[in-house]
């Protein structure tokens, strides 16, 4: 296994920090033999030297670890280092606070060992592919209101808005089910997964949502349906 940053010529590769060996070496030898490139690293302080100083596609990046833990590197790299390369965390602890820590420092994805590595490897793809806008974009209209998934773009009347990133996943699930309502088990699944943070998140997110797309129009379109769901349209009769 190499650690000096030296990459072979392939379009897909890995940084994988993980001080446990026999992990390491598991996953290293799986992906090494479909082809993926893949640099190691055995304690945070490597891991993060490697990906300031290498490029890589995504990063799979063990939560303990020494000298610096997973979710220090994954801040330091976020946060200082201005680096968005994509980041599967992988971690024996699985408590819902554990998993949210680990997307809250900028992770982008979370498997909890022990995990199959077909698996990791199938996230791992599925976040270089999102990376890289090879998921096809989609131009979403409802009404006057317009949603580009390539450019994160969403204009209403011709005005660009600017919703958050967590307001701009509620808006996507939104308009591609509109007129349809969205039970809002369904909406909070398709934005946070299994992590939703609390009881009170999606109603604070569409406070927000609703002030960026509805407050400087005259027709509301994001509508609550009591003890249901959401859905987006112009509310019937008007």
């Amino acid at each position: 296994m190499r650690e000096d940053g030296v990459q072979d010529n392939c379009g897909f590769s890995v940084l994988l920090v993980e001080d446990h060996r026999p992990i390491a070496e598991l996953v290293y030898d799986h992906l090494e033999r479909r082809g993926i490139a893949v640099d190691y690293a055995a304690d945070g302080p490597a891991g993060l030297r490697l990906a300031k100083d290498h490029a890589y596609d995504v990063i799979v990046l063990d939560l303990m670890l020494p000298g610096l833990d997973g979710l220090q590197v994954c801040g330091q790299l976020r946060n200082e280092a201005r680096i968005d390369t994509p980041v599967l965390m992988v971690t024996a602890r699985d408590t819902l606070e554990d998993k949210i820590a680990g997307l809250d420092a900028g992770a982008d994805d979370y498997l909890v060992k022990p995990f199959d590595v077909r698996e990791l490897e199938a996230r791992a793809r599925a976040l270089v592919r999102r990376y890289r806008g090879e998921v096809r974009p989609e131009i979403l209209q409802v009404e006057d209101l317009t949603l580009d998934t390539a450019t994160h773009t969403v204009r209403r009347a011709g005005t660009v808005l600017n919703p958050s990133p967590i307001g701009f996943k509620i808006l996507v699930q939104l308009m591609r089910a509109a007129p349809r309502v969205v039970p809002r088990r369904e909406l909070e699944r398709r934005v946070w997964g299994e992590l939703v943070p609390d009881s009170d998140a999606l109603r604070s997110h569409l406070y927000n949502l609703r002030k960026a797309v509805d407050k400087p129009f005259s027709k509301p379109l994001i509508q609550t349906v009591q003890n249901f769901g959401y859905r987006l349209g112009v509310p019937d009769g008007d």
